[in-house]
């Protein structure tokens, strides 16, 4: 599942033959997306109109979920819901991968990011001060890794669903 898909840039990148349904609360950014599914070479991609806190399909419907720059756009109250909800929708043993904007630490990246977040907000609703990763425990998924990809202001998060017992 690739949550919050938005206007389908990932779609490119999608493993050939892999099954993708795609989910976006913004009827606008589907429409765009929809354009992209030629560039993919996945066997199948379904969109789905879908608010990712609140997701409508069976818990463990997916072997894996990605999230690409969602829940920097995703208000403080509303990241708990929709990893627990992605943590229900992807089955046990499978893997949460979150690709976001994040605050430099070093000073002069951190003055030049201040400088840019008023543009970043407007022009995407995205903030760097989402704190998604200390939300992945409470969630109930078990962080695998958390590595800065792109210097120090994009954050890869891997996480993954425990086993269920019984």
């Amino acid at each position: 599942m690739d949550a919050g898909i938005g206007t389908g840039r990932n779609m490119e990148f999608y493993p050939r033959g892999a099954e993708v349904v795609g989910v976006d609360i913004s009827t606008a950014m589907l429409a765009r997306a929809r354009r992209r599914l030629g560039l993919s070479p996945a066997a199948t991609i379904e969109l789905k109109e879908m608010d990712v806190a609140r997701l409508d399909f069976p818990t463990g419907s997916f072997d894996a979920a990605v999230a690409t720059f969602l829940f920097c756009v995703l208000a403080d109250e509303v990241q708990l819901p929709a990893l627990r909800e992605l943590r229900r929708v992807v089955r046990a043993g499978g893997t949460v991968r979150l690709l976001d904007y994040v605050r430099p630490r070093r000073p002069l990246r951190r003055a030049i990011a201040g400088l840019w977040e008023p543009w970043v907000a407007w022009a995407f609703g995205a903030s760097f001060d989402r704190e998604t990763e200390k939300y992945i425990p409470q969630s109930g998924l078990e962080l695998v890794s958390a590595e800065l990809v792109v210097d120090e202001l994009v954050k890869l998060l891997t996480a993954r669903v425990p086993q269920r017992a019984g």
